[in-house]
């Protein structure tokens, strides 16, 4: 009857640890996601501002365009006028 209580109590001991080792393990997967989260997230945002910085120096060459051509037109149109 002792030995069969001792291991009940050894059992339970041990169910006990294991919950607690599992928690401390999802504890520690958890933090690890959220770090890795946190560097995706960061190289992530620095591609879209890569992008944004691209997207805004095409812009620039695209208004430059537009005005080289604007003016080139408006200067053909001035000498058909004055001929």
């Amino acid at each position: 009857m002792v030995k069969f209580k001792i291991q009940i109590l050894r059992e339970k001991n041990l169910k006990r640890n294991l919950k607690n080792n599992t928690a401390k393990e999802a504890h520690t997967r958890l933090d690890s996601h959220e770090k890795l989260c946190r560097i995706m997230q960061k190289e992530t945002h620095d591609k879209i501002q890569g992008l944004a910085n691209q997207i805004a120096r095409l812009e620039k060459i695209l208004i430059g365009a537009a005005a080289l051509i604007i003016s080139g037109l408006g200067s053909a149109l001035l000498q058909l006028i004055s001929k």
